[in-house]
């Protein structure tokens, strides 16, 4: 199949997937305080970006598409605390959770028509839109986790 004359399905799930792909991509080549260090003033680290995106997810595609509730699903209520890090979080742990969240959200997907509405905040969206929001959410949070990277590769060549 060439993508870029498939279904817009298959369009849409690949431009998708693509973003994802990305935000995988962030953990390669950093160590684990890498993945941790701020740069900046926020709560944003490359590890939080990773989980973040994780949260995302789970809220566009486990919560609303799947029909379970936050707490059901165990996500933070709040936007800031899907970037906050625990102890036991790391490189490969974050990662992991994204993997399994992604393949839930194209399990999750898969049954549903691009046509189907939802509720977001009292207003209806369709799982077209959730597509295209994602692509949204997931390439600006990609070109996020593109600076801290530079920045981190950077500072460490100064430090060789």
């Amino acid at each position: 199949m060439e993508i870029r004359t498939a279904s817009e399905r298959d369009l849409l799930e690949a431009m998708v997937d693509d973003q994802r792909t990305a935000i995988a991509a962030m953990l390669d080549d950093i160590t684990e305080d890498e993945a941790r260090d701020r740069l900046v003033p926020s709560l944003t680290t490359v590890l939080g970006l990773v989980k973040h995106a994780t949260f995302v997810e789970q809220v566009w595609f486990h919560h609303r598409l799947g029909g379970g509730t936050r707490a059901e699903l165990g996500i933070p209520e709040t936007v800031d605390e899907s970037f906050t890090l625990q102890p036991q979080d790391t490189v490969e742990s974050v990662r992991a959770g994204y993997h399994a969240a992604c393949e839930r959200s194209r399990e999750l997907a898969a049954q549903r028509d691009l046509d189907d509405p939802l509720d977001w905040r009292g207003t209806p969206v369709t799982v077209r839109w959730v597509h295209l929001h994602m692509v949204r959410e997931l390439a600006r949070h990609a070109g996020h986790g593109d600076i801290l990277i530079e920045q981190l590769h950077a500072r460490r060549h100064q430090d060789t």
